[in-house]
């Protein structure tokens, strides 16, 4: 047995696996080295929880530390009215039973009336059909003029590539304008699942992987950073995860851009999929285990806690898990109305501490890019 005889994790692997192929993935891991997509599978397919907790962890320390962030936000869906139909959705016009159109001056009052401790807003929803750049790009304009100390997380690469090509522009030129608009990064929304003939059944009039793929690469060369996201636990394999996986961590070698991954659990309330069992609570963690040990060179994984709920983001801090997102004030309908446990969800600074201590963690105030000094208001 190689490794390091003093590391406790390394004399658990050396005893409790027996598999050689867990075994070599364990030892690379425990060692600071990438593994291979190979190996990503084997983890999914064999690894049991308990191992992969342990690797998950073991990269988080190295990473995080037993910090846990968290950021007082809100967000703002302009719209539900959607150009496409994807299966899994319960939130777009065609599925919902309401619709709802938010008009300039309505978003405006929303921004005049937020707290001024909240200190990211962010904005995202359907893709709108007759809304272009110029319409997203005045927003941000009249929300900086209001709170310039605002970071604005707005618009998934889905609505970007939409509103951009309206406009007549290329990737770079729209960019480039929202930046100087005021935006100051992009949300990881619209990625559901990379793998091309997946993404034509379950939304198929949305924009490809490449073109979501392009334009946060084109975003990180601007200096926007970004998030990424995976859609997980409909009708994909584990197959399709890692290479999902493996597209993102590509891009991230390139760039460097993305601030973290998010896995986001499909819903199956009021949705095309309804059919489709919700994976368990197991599989949720494996999830989250797999991703923080393939994505080596991504600093944060992230729970959204209004997807899973408060208790099993809990949980997710003992699976690689680093980052619980934010305190939402009740500012999204996304997941609630895909069944989600929480209908309203909302939490405090101080239960958003609470939570993470009771992990067993230090609770850490940040902004959207991870910076951890907070502003005199706040300190």
């Amino acid at each position: 047995m190689t490794g390091k005889p003093g590391n406790y994790r390394y004399r658990i692997l050396d005893s409790l696996i027996s598999a050689p192929a867990l075994k070599t993935i364990g030892l690379k891991v425990l060692d600071g080295k990438r593994i291979t997509p190979e190996e990503g599978l084997t983890l999914f397919t064999e690894g049991e929880l308990g191992f992969l907790g342990m690797l998950a962890d073991e990269v988080r320390i190295r990473k995080n530390g037993d910090a846990a962030y968290y950021i007082r936000n809100y967000h703002i869906e302009p719209t539900n009215i959607c150009v496409n139909k994807c299966l899994f959705c319960s939130f777009s016009h065609h599925f919902s039973p309401t619709k709802w159109e938010l008009n300039m001056d309505a978003i405006i009052e929303k921004v005049e009336k937020l707290d001024e401790t909240i200190r990211e807003l962010h904005i995202t929803g359907a893709v709108h059909p007759d809304r272009d750049i110029h319409y997203y790009g005045e927003l941000l304009k009249k929300i900086k003029s209001i709170r310039p100390d605002l970071q604005l997380k707005a618009y998934s690469a889905v609505e970007l590539d939409y509103m951009i090509k309206k406009s007549g522009m290329n990737f770079t030129d729209g960019l480039t304008w929202l930046k100087s608009c005021g935006l100051d990064s992009i949300p990881g929304g619209g990625a559901e699942i990379f793998d091309e003939n997946l993404r034509r059944t379950i939304c198929g009039m949305k924009s490809s992987a490449a073109t979501w793929l392009e334009i946060h690469e084109t975003a990180h060369r601007l200096g926007i950073s970004s998030n990424a996201t995976m859609l997980y636990g409909h009708v994909e394999t584990p197959e399709h995860r890692i290479d999902h996986l493996e597209r993102l961590r590509n891009l991230q070698d390139r760039t460097s851009g993305f601030n973290a991954f998010i896995p986001l659990k499909f819903r199956n309330s009021n949705n095309k999929l309804s059919n489709i069992a919700e994976v368990s609570v197991v599989e949720d963690m494996k999830m989250y285990a797999v991703a923080r040990i393939y994505l080596d060179n991504f600093p944060h994984i992230k729970a959204y806690w209004p997807a899973v709920g408060r208790k099993l983001a809990q949980v997710s801090l003992s699976f690689g898990v680093d980052d619980l997102d934010g305190t939402i004030n009740d500012s999204t309908r996304i997941y609630s109305m895909a069944g989600a446990e929480d209908q309203n969800p909302v939490m405090t600074v101080s239960e958003m501490k609470e939570l993470i201590t009771g992990a067993k963690r230090t609770p850490i105030e940040r902004d959207s890019l991870y910076n951890f000094q907070l502003p005199p208001s706040l300190s």
